[in-house]
């Protein structure tokens, strides 16, 4: 592993941070693919109960490394696993800045998203003569059609207080708060049962009732025992995710 991913664990919260600031954490094959092996990795690791991705510098991620992408050379679908299918972990986006392109198309495989106030939200694809492939034509499950539709048409971002107003950010704070915020929500998830979590995580997301198998899962696990006693005894429960 280089160091264009950062990693650093506080508990049971990974933080991530993209690590290009010198061309505004723009995605190329080297950073795609040590993200790509980071979010797997962590994903596989059940001391790992929530993750907080961020950049370095002043900007989150501008999107694809265009001068890369007009060489020819690379490739730039590493991460199109984690924009479908996404990860059992909660994944918190913590945007130090803009997310633009890709860099955004990154933030809408997260579950929440803390943003500083002056970030700027948008997909620019159209600008250069392309279109949001890495999920952005997926923006009007999280906003209205309206909204998708003017933000993939014109290429125009939006501001983080107005994405805060329509929903598709959690919290907007000032840019020195950033982390620290999504580490709460981070270590406020980790607090709770594991195999609660992934499965109200899988179920919201695909907006759905619980097969009978899954409810069975999770409430005859050892954790769902733990939780009730912990509960009679007024303490706080230890999880083991079984």
């Amino acid at each position: 592993m280089s160091d264009l991913v950062l990693t650093e664990r506080f508990a049971n919260v990974l933080v991530v941070t993209l690590n290009r600031p010198e061309v505004r954490n723009a995605l190329n094959t080297p950073l795609i693919d040590d993200l790509s092996e980071t979010l797997r990795e962590a994903d596989a690791d059940p001391a790992v109960r929530a993750i907080v991705l961020t950049g370095a510098g002043q900007v989150f991620c501008s999107g694809m490394d265009l001068k890369a992408f007009a060489k020819g050379g690379g490739r730039f679908d590493g991460l199109v696993w984690f924009f479908k299918e996404g990860v059992a972990t909660p994944v918190i986006a913590a945007l130090n800045g803009s997310a633009l392109a890709g860099g955004f198309e990154l933030v809408l495989a997260c579950d929440l998203v803390v943003a500083a106030e002056d970030a700027k939200l948008g997909i620019a694809e159209v600008k250069r003569g392309l279109f949001a492939a890495g999920g952005g034509t997926t923006l009007a499950d999280r906003v209205p059609l309206s909204v998708a539709l003017e933000m993939g048409l014109t290429g125009e971002p939006i501001t983080a207080a107005y994405a805060r107003e329509i929903g598709l950010v959690n919290r907007a704070v000032p840019a020195e708060l950033v982390l620290s915020e999504a580490l709460t929500l981070a270590e406020r998830i980790a607090a709770n049962g594991p195999l609660g979590v992934a499965m109200s995580k899988k179920l919201i997301r695909e907006r759905r009732w619980p097969e009978a198998e899954e409810v069975a899962q999770v409430f005859r696990s050892k954790d769902a025992a733990e939780g009730a006693r912990a509960f009679a005894e007024r303490r706080g429960p230890v999880w083991t995710g079984a």
